[in-house]
């Protein structure tokens, strides 16, 4: 299936973003509302995949301070393909911005698998809308493909 990669400012696709947080963070996550949505989204560039139909399928978000999250894809387009599309385009991005070190936030129970794939403690554990986690860093240059299922 053809999809279609596109990098949008908040103002520009805050509504299709929107919606598929809630759907995936909000609904499906149980995430509380108030902690998905923040001041770093209207500074942040936002990916989107769309299909053949035009159909926003995922999103993600790259902040001024060089984060990787918010990725946010549709129970139907959980394939390691959409994952690496999504990636490529924030890494692409990150890459025009000239980020020497990218940072992700990840649950608690993942930093050991991260850690072995290259990823570094950044801070101290925090909590994140009741959830343990860890800001982990990467050289740019070798950022490798995280685990997706474990980051927000």
């Amino acid at each position: 299936m053809a999809f279609t990669v596109k990098s949008v400012d908040w103002e520009n696709g805050k509504p299709i973003i929107q919606s598929l947080r809630k759907s995936v963070f909000v609904v499906e996550w149980r995430i509380p509302q108030a902690s998905e949505f923040d001041d770093q989204d209207s500074t942040a560039t936002h990916v989107l995949i769309l299909d053949r139909d035009d159909e926003a399928v995922a999103t993600a978000r790259l902040t001024r301070g060089g984060e990787l999250g918010r990725i946010a894809v549709k129970r139907s387009h959980r394939t390691l393909s959409i994952y690496k599309t999504l990636f490529a385009a924030l890494l692409k991005t990150a890459k025009q911005k000239s980020f020497p070190t990218l940072n992700v936030v990840c649950n608690l129970d993942s930093v050991a698998y991260h850690r072995s794939i290259g990823f570094k403690p950044a801070g101290r554990v925090f909590m994140d809308a009741g959830v343990p986690r860890q800001r982990l860093k990467c050289k740019a240059k070798q950022f490798p493909l995280p685990d997706v299922t474990q980051l927000h």
